[in-house]
């Protein structure tokens, strides 16, 4: 992947040399002479490194103190220290201010590219511990085979590896943003930066503070400069969640953007360039919010390039059993305990249940299970233990353990009321489709037809 790396040194002819060994290993570079055009190349935008000359002839700072001026405005951003009159107190000085490493002149090239790409790598790591931390365990997979999910899983094959800009759509808690993260993971910025911004977790003052940054000494002279989620995202791919919960105003700023890719940090007249890849989700209905007016057209023609519908979960039911499994795994690894196992008829109760949640109302029911279903953890899980709310739905037949209705009945009712609870419950499971249902309960389809319409179940067929 190509750096964008800042070289400052006083002397031309190194700041050349340099700019030459990594623009051949594919690298984009800049310069600058002093601190003041070093510092203003920062401010400019944000780099992957810094190669900086310790001893800045006639320079207002010397390298050391823009070091600090680096670590304290922009601590995750790598810095190297070069010099041709360094010593062993000089680079012990450095590394405590914050430098990655110090090489001294004359440097060999093989040398300097080491470096640069342990420095830039140490970085990426740094950056990649940070986004497992803010999402551990979210399960960045996308699971399941139902038509939906596998028409999901194509789109992300197909779009990943272009730069093209996707629209996201779907239910709360459906995993847009799994598949935001599965299209950057297969593009050419996967080693670049993911950067998401929750459109409606922000309140409308913030949010062009948060997506442009701003300058310093916006809010008073000592505060520092914001860089904005934009600029974050510089060389990977900036995910707008919820887009529909922007104001209009800076929804007609981020056109602007899209089109330019080069934005003013708020409080500031200098523009700032960037590369971003923008996606976008969200769980409302565009159209309708642009016939309202709360939407813009131009900002959704630009968005909406590539579009992925995520499916809602109770139109995939057959993938509840792995999606299930896949959630007990990834809490009892949390835990650090064995996962449950779900037994089949808390299964078939999951399948039948609604879920308005989706896919992370599931997940976190599998959490719920682990930590406080009764009983020993080698015990499976019955439909009796699960949730109140899933229960409240959970048809009869899979509750037997806290009903004695059936034993008050005689012979023919009893068998009557379970076959009756028992089919409601599997055409629920398999959303009413009526041959899946047969082929499960080992029925011929016309035998199960009549034998719902003698039991009195209503369905509505669907082959």
């Amino acid at each position: 992947m190509a750096h964008d790396i800042l070289i400052v040194d006083d002397e031309a002819d190194i700041r050349a040399l340099i700019a030459g060994i990594l623009e051949d290993e594919g690298h984009n570079t800049r310069e600058a002479a002093n601190a003041d055009e070093a510092l203003e190349g920062i401010r400019a935008r944000r780099p992957n490194l810094v190669i900086q000359d310790i001893w800045l002839q006639g320079s207002r700072l010397d390298g050391l103190e823009v070091l600090d001026a680096i670590k304290r405005d922009h601590p995750e951003v790598p810095v190297v220290m070069i010099s041709g009159h360094g010593n062993i107190e000089t680079a012990v000085q450095a590394i405590k201010q914050g430098a990655y490493d110090f090489i001294e002149k004359p440097f060999k090239a093989d040398r300097l590219l080491l470096v640069v790409e342990r420095a830039v790598e140490a970085a990426r790591l740094r950056r990649e511990n940070e986004e497992l931390r803010l999402r551990s365990g979210s399960g960045g997979e996308l699971v399941g085979g139902a038509i939906g999910i596998q028409q999901v899983r194509q789109a992300v094959e197909k779009v990943g590896p272009t730069n093209s800009r996707v629209l996201i759509t779907g239910p709360a808690g459906s995993g847009k943003e799994v598949v935001a993260r599965q299209i950057h993971a297969r593009s050419r910025r996967a080693e670049g930066p993911f950067v998401v911004l929750n459109c409606a977790a922000m309140h409308p003052d913030r949010m062009e503070m948060e997506l442009f940054g701003t300058e310093h000494g916006l809010d008073g002279p000592d505060t520092p400069r914001k860089i904005g989620t934009f600029e974050q995202a510089h060389g990977g791919t900036l995910l707008l969640d919820e887009v529909a919960d922007m104001p209009l105003e800076t929804q007609g700023k981020i056109v602007r953007v899209l089109q330019d890719q080069m934005f003013e940090r708020v409080g500031g007249g200098k523009r700032v360039e960037v590369d971003v890849r923008v996606i976008a989700s969200t769980n409302r209905d565009l159209q309708s919010e642009m016939n309202a007016g709360h939407f813009r057209e131009d900002l959704f023609y630009r968005l909406n390039v590539v579009p992925v519908k995520m499916p809602a979960l109770r139109d995939r039911r057959e993938d509840i059993p792995a999606l299930a499994r896949h959630f007990m795994t990834l809490a009892a690894a949390g835990a650090g305990v064995q996962p449950r196992v779900v037994g089949e008829d808390a299964m078939a109760a999951l399948q039948a249940y609604d879920w308005p949640g989706n896919v992370r109302q599931l997940r976190n029911v599998m959490d719920w299970l682990l930590i406080m279903a009764p009983g020993d953890a080698k015990e499976s899980i019955r439909a009796d233990m699960l949730p109140g709310e899933i229960g409240a739905i959970t048809p009869a037949v899979l509750r037997w353990e806290k009903s004695g209705e059936i034993m008050t009945l005689p012979l023919r009712e009893a068998r009557e009321l379970f076959e009756r609870e028992y089919l409601l419950a599997q055409v629920n499971r398999f959303s009413g489709n009526i041959s899946r249902t047969a082929a499960f309960v080992g029925m011929e389809r016309s035998a199960l037809h009549r034998k719902l319409k003698l039991l009195g179940v209503n369905t509505d067929e669907k082959k």
